[in-house]
């Protein structure tokens, strides 16, 4: 989100503090909301919608109704299976205020640059001792592509290290200008036959592919990931199309996800339309068999990011 009259405001689904995977030391991680890809494997469906909206964890309800008395909207549905109406629901919060048992809760709030910095910026004493600093994640940040530039400047002009993690799908020209804002990308590779990435995430590849290749030419630090899903990126011609393309641009690292279910369980806490995969995780010696393939073909695997 991006105010035409104002400074821009970004919606965030939550910030990590303290994380150690996702860059160099220690560090705090944003979740901005919005995702132009719809994969099956999703970790965070919550942040595929640019949108705030309202969360419901049923077992967490004490069902005693204050949340429909509170409610403007007429957006609560007690007997329902899911609690919130989406099509009339405003994401406002009031029911979320008054839930004492936290079964409803707000997933994306609005925050001025200013604002986020000042969050970023309670542990900058680890990121100096650690080398860390603050990733972008989401969603997609270059969805949030205004308020992500004016965030990025913000940061390095308090010298911070920023990293983003990016699906890669973006258009080239208006992301160009942030780049040097950005010390590191963490850039998905999924599935690499154009027809199967589209089934599999809603969308095709070649933009994907064309801004690596871009990113790679104009000498972007970049560190390439690879989810390892069960039957979809996991699968022995998709591993070899990956390790080709690696290759062939001289990489020596890549980051191998192994999949897990943890996203399976937000799902239905949004209503979310995407359907569980169901696949089980990878066995330990398939994921050793896969990052064997790319250790002999030169290039370091690390399980499970940085």
């Amino acid at each position: 989100m991006s105010g035409s009259l104002g400074p821009p405001v970004g919606i965030v689904c939550n910030t990590q503090r303290y994380a150690v995977h996702d860059g160099p030391g220690i560090r705090t991680v944003v979740f901005l909301k919005g995702c132009p890809l719809r994969c099956a494997w999703c970790q965070n469906p919550e942040a595929i919608s640019p949108h705030p909206e309202i969360a419901f964890a049923r077992t967490h309800c004490l069902e005693c109704g204050v949340c429909r008395t509170v409610c403007r909207a007429n957006a609560i549905d007690l007997a329902g299976d899911h609690r919130v109406i989406r099509s009339k629901c405003d994401a406002c919060s009031d029911c979320v205020e008054e839930c004492v048992a936290e079964a409803l809760t707000l997933v994306g709030r609005a925050y001025t640059v200013p604002e986020l910095l000042a969050e970023v910026l309670r542990d900058r004493d680890f990121y100096a001792a650690s080398g860390g600093g603050v990733t972008l994640s989401g969603g997609e940040p270059f969805r949030q592509r205004h308020f992500t530039a004016a965030f990025l400047r913000a940061a390095k002009a308090a010298d911070l290290h920023t990293a983003v993690e990016t699906c890669g799908y973006f258009a080239w020209e208006p992301v160009e200008p942030l780049l040097d804002d950005i010390d590191l990308l963490y850039f998905d590779l999924k599935v690499m036959d154009p027809q199967l990435h589209r089934a599999a995430t809603g969308v095709g590849n070649a933009v994907i592919l064309a801004n690596a290749r871009r990113l790679l030419e104009r000498g972007s630090e970049v560190v390439f990931r690879c989810p390892l899903i069960p039957g979809i990126t996991a699968t022995d011609t998709n591993v070899a199309d990956v390790i080709d393309f690696l290759s062939q641009h001289h990489q020596r690292i890549a980051h191998l996800l192994p999949y897990h279910r943890l996203g399976e369980g937000k799902l239905e806490r949004i209503d979310s339309p995407l359907p569980p995969l169901g696949a089980e995780p990878l066995r330990a010696e398939v994921i050793g068999t896969i990052a064997a393939r790319f250790q002999n073909a030169g290039i370091h695997p690390v399980i499970g990011g940085s």
